[in-house]
């Protein structure tokens, strides 16, 4: 076997985990498991364009990191057969950069833009016309003399891909004619992918210990994958190789995964909320500052977490922290931490 054809999962081809971490990927939406609403629904769609022998229409994705937004447009493209091309919205600041990538797509292709809500307008304006029309309007010259060109584009599939559906505008959120809607995932589901990524990964692994890694994954399989990793290092060094529960959960305690999935960020900020700001309120920027790290960290990462899981709120005043979080921490609640206040509804 030449090394072109040989295991995309041998470190000795790659030196790193790059090609395993594509690897993992399921490669098609009968594999994709725990969004079988999303992919049963995408399924439809591209089977009913293949019948039709047209494009799809075009897709829009939406959900947290890590919850199989970029695997999907992967899939889409596997299942229609056509090329994929990747690009992100920060790296679109002007209009001249979406059409270089729009001119040089072929009939058919699939055009992943993740981030688009944080494309610039000028180039979110430009998507517009190729969204419905395909053509572009290349603006020649400068001042009253500017001519705009059409540029005619071959028919394509945008797939886009955000975090925050909410600051996509209306007018580009309506032109997708499918939406996704990506949850977090439920353990059971995420047991599976750990103990499909095991396989791939030739690690030894049992259910039970699957199960420990997939119960402190945040719902999120990018994260389980990431663990999965770790635990293989920690049963190497520390156990020759062999995992048991036992040896998971002494591999996430050492990377600082606690049983609900929390890490080092997670409980400083209940901390800070807790017991420098006798539960809160506080402010986001205070807050961060606190915990030393950035306002949109903590906004982003930690936060939607620890509010999902119903220990910390968000009230016209700031954050405050939930019964819950003070037993998680081992500290006694204070007494106006149960009051009623504490459910009101805000984005302080």
């Amino acid at each position: 076997m030449s090394r072109l054809e040989s295991d995309p999962l041998d470190p000795h081809v790659h030196g790193d985990e790059s090609a395993a971490e594509s690897a993992l990927r399921p490669p098609t939406l009968a594999e994709f498991r725990g969004q079988e609403r999303v992919a049963e629904q995408l399924g439809l769609v591209l089977a009913a364009a293949q019948q039709r022998a047209r494009v799809p229409d075009h897709i829009l994705l939406s959900g947290p990191p890590g919850l199989g937004k970029t695997t999907l447009a992967m899939i889409i493209a596997s299942e229609l057969g056509s090329p994929l091309r990747i690009s992100s919205g920060p790296a679109i600041q002007h209009a001249g950069d979406l059409a270089a990538i729009l001119s040089g797509l072929s009939e058919g292709e699939v055009f992943f833009l993740d981030e688009i809500h944080r494309m610039s307008r000028p180039a979110e304006e430009m998507l517009y016309l190729a969204m419905e029309d395909f053509r572009v309007d290349v603006v020649v010259g400068k001042g009253p003399g500017a001519t705009a060109i059409p540029l005619e584009i071959p028919p394509f599939v945008l797939v886009g891909a955000t975090t925050r559906a909410g600051l996509l505008p209306g007018p580009l959120r309506d032109r997708f004619g499918f939406t996704g809607q990506l949850d977090y995932y439920d353990t059971e589901p995420l047991v599976g992918i750990v103990l499909r990524s095991a396989a791939l990964l030739d690690i030894r692994l049992d259910d039970d210990s699957a199960r420990v890694i997939a119960s402190r994954s945040r719902g999120t399989p990018r994260i389980a994958n990431r663990l999965l990793r770790r635990v293989r290092d920690f049963a190497l060094v520390r156990s020759s190789g062999r995992i048991t529960p036992a040896v998971a959960a002494g591999a996430l305690e050492l990377y600082e995964v606690d049983e609900l999935g929390f890490d080092r960020l997670d409980r400083a900020v209940l901390e800070s909320i807790c017991v420098r700001f006798g539960g809160g309120p506080v402010g986001l920027s205070t807050l961060a500052m606190s915990v030393g790290e950035e306002t949109e960290t903590v906004e982003e990462v930690a936060e939607p977490f620890l509010i999902r899981q119903g220990f910390v709120m968000r009230t016209p005043r700031g954050r405050i922290a939930t019964p819950r979080a003070w037993t998680h921490l081992g500290l006694q609640a204070p007494q106006q931490a149960e009051g009623p206040d504490l459910f009101t509804d805000g984005d302080a």
